[in-house]
């Protein structure tokens, strides 16, 4: 994926908005996507989210365009939140109304809402 950061503002969610989420009942309308790689989500990971490696991208990006809903809240996630930050923008370039980036990542979610997360 092409670095597309200009000066348009990615919405974020903080770690603890995030769990907030996660322990919700309506938990199952939000799309949650993690843009790490497969090693990476090994050694630590968030239930519920779907993995989208960014080295992949260009391979799966007609498909998640069929398969998500351009309209529904979108979360995604990396390890400090830059990988993730991409994948918000590109998708609001398709036209995705909701979408939120996890700050910091799964490392500030683990730091600050988890700590049985494993760090790496």
């Amino acid at each position: 994926m092409v670095a597309l950061f200009d000066n348009q503002s990615i919405p974020e969610i903080s770690p603890q908005e995030l769990q907030q989420r996660l322990n919700s009942p309506d938990r199952d309308w939000v799309q949650l996507l993690d843009v790490r790689e497969p090693q990476e989500v090994s050694l630590a990971s968030l239930e519920g989210f779907r993995v989208i490696p960014l080295s992949q991208f260009r391979q799966l990006a007609e498909q998640l365009l069929q398969e998500l809903d351009p309209h529904a809240e979108t979360i995604a996630m990396c390890h400090h939140g830059m990988r993730s930050a991409q994948l918000c923008q590109w998708l609001q370039m398709q036209g995705f109304t909701n979408v939120k980036n996890v700050a910091g990542g799964i490392d500030a979610y683990a730091r600050m809402a988890d700590p049985s997360i494993p760090r790496y």
